[in-house]
């Protein structure tokens, strides 16, 4: 494992497999804020074919809310990503970000005990799927 992001490969479709993050995310009290299709924006932007990558930008608003509080320049990190892409072999692989990896530049040990907190939800996520 990496030491900022969670990964686990899967089999079957791409869009099924976004749902299927979408949904496990959901279990765990995160929303999607945002979703950027990767291979559309650079094609539309640079005329160039890329492989369906997608980034999903998930809050958990209570959790949201008590790091906004600790630290009001962290929405610089928010919300927290988790990439769904299809590798050359057909597989699909969900990468989520690491929070406490990411927190570790601030030095904030209230944050870091909520970076903990999210950190476990988003493994859960991961490991569910």
């Amino acid at each position: 494992m990496s030491t900022y992001h969670f990964t686990r490969t899967l089999s079957g479709g791409f869009d099924e497999t976004i749902a299927r993050v979408i949904e496990a995310l959901g279990k765990e009290g995160f929303g999607v804020l945002t979703e950027i299709d990767v291979g559309a924006t650079l094609k539309k932007k640079l005329g160039v074919d890329f492989r369906p990558y997608r980034i999903l930008g998930a809050c958990n608003p209570q959790f949201a809310y008590q790091a906004l509080q600790a630290e009001d320049k962290i929405g610089t990190m928010l919300p927290c990503n988790v990439v769904v892409q299809q590798r050359a072999d057909g597989v699909i692989e969900v990468s989520a970000v690491d929070p406490v990896a990411s927190m570790m530049a601030i030095d904030n040990p209230v944050l870091g005990g909520v970076a903990g907190q999210v950190r476990a939800k988003l493994k859960r996520v991961v490991d569910s799927l």
